[in-house]
């Protein structure tokens, strides 16, 4: 065991904290709102955290202390929520495509910012981020808390007003406002949620990954991140996670199959590279054939046992 969770704990953490990324897209979601700008309060998360546990927070012990990490996730969380307010007001006006490409162009911004920021050490990044644990897989002690934490309150959040507000604008929008309901509001408020969220994860990435730079919010992570949600599924929590887990470890799965052998050397090549062209044809087949993911909220119905009618025959 001790062998298996040395070889895989890397995997097994980034599998957690690629759930904890789709549920940061999965919460605009559920108002209805395409955003593509979970990468870049990743990535803003992210870089708080390095800079703090590089350049403010010292330490005498090897290991970084946990109680430091935990401020630096809750100082991500809330700055990527207050940007995350000041960029929905305006954005969500948008809607559909126009809002993925406002919420990409965000994305972009925030990447040639950090490109040429000296402290954010510009396209270099910032290297020997402190660790709190001493392997891998003891992220998990922050990590799944926090993945069944969010889990908790998402499953809440659909049940209460908020929640309700949030499918009644996903479903209609016009008829939502007609019924009383602030659609501003509630679209920003969701769209604040996924960023507080993804800005936390991304304070536990940094450390994770000991260095950061401006590849860990790009455009090609807005596809990663809408294929976990859009094949995982689009309506329940569990469709984001189970997408999340399952397309964070394809890649690895594609290099595994890659090394084995006996393939010709550019499909080879193309399962350790191609990711990104694969991601693009399931999210194509996936809206086909699953338009509603993997996991809908159907599964959990419970069903109804089938009403048996006896006919009596008259005499």
């Amino acid at each position: 065991m001790a062998e298996f969770f040395a070889t895989y704990g890397s995997l097994i953490v980034s599998m957690v904290l690629g759930a904890l990324l789709g549920l940061s897209l999965y919460l605009p979601l559920m108002a209805g709102q395409l955003s593509l700008a979970s990468p870049g309060f990743y990535a803003l998360g992210g870089y708080i955290a390095a800079i703090l546990s590089t350049k403010a927070f010292t330490s005498t012990s090897d290991l970084f202390p946990i109680p430091l990490l935990l401020l630096e996730m809750l100082i991500a969380g809330v700055v990527s929520g207050l940007l995350g307010v000041l960029v929905g007001v305006p954005a969500l006006r948008l809607r559909g495509i126009y809002l993925a490409i406002a919420t990409i162009a965000f994305v972009e911004v925030l990447r040639v910012i950090s490109l040429n920021l000296e402290i954010t050490g510009g396209a270099v990044g910032i290297f020997a981020i402190p660790q709190p644990f001493q392997t891998p897989i003891e992220y998990l002690w922050i990590a799944l808390p926090l993945l069944i934490i969010s889990m908790v309150l998402i499953y809440r959040l659909e049940r209460i007003r908020a929640g309700r507000a949030f499918t009644a604008i996903r479903e209609d929008e016009l008829a939502a406002s007609a019924m009383g309901i602030n659609s501003t509001y509630y679209k920003v408020l969701a769209f604040t949620l996924g960023a507080i969220l993804a800005g936390v994860v991304g304070a536990i990435s940094a450390h994770f990954l000991n260095t950061w730079n401006a590849r860990q919010g790009t455009f090609d992570a807005s596809i990663i991140y809408l294929t976990f949600v859009l094949i995982g599924g689009s309506r329940t929590f569990l469709g984001a996670v189970l997408g999340g887990m399952l397309f964070t470890a394809l890649p690895e799965v594609l290099r595994s199959i890659a090394d084995t052998g006996g393939l010709p050397d550019w499909l080879a090549q193309f399962l350790r590279d191609g990711r990104l062209i694969i991601f693009g044809l399931l999210i194509v087949l996936g809206t086909i054939f699953f338009p509603q993911g993997l996991v809908t909220p159907d599964i959990f119905k419970k069903r109804k046992p089938r009403n048996k009618h006896s006919s009596k025959l008259s005499s």
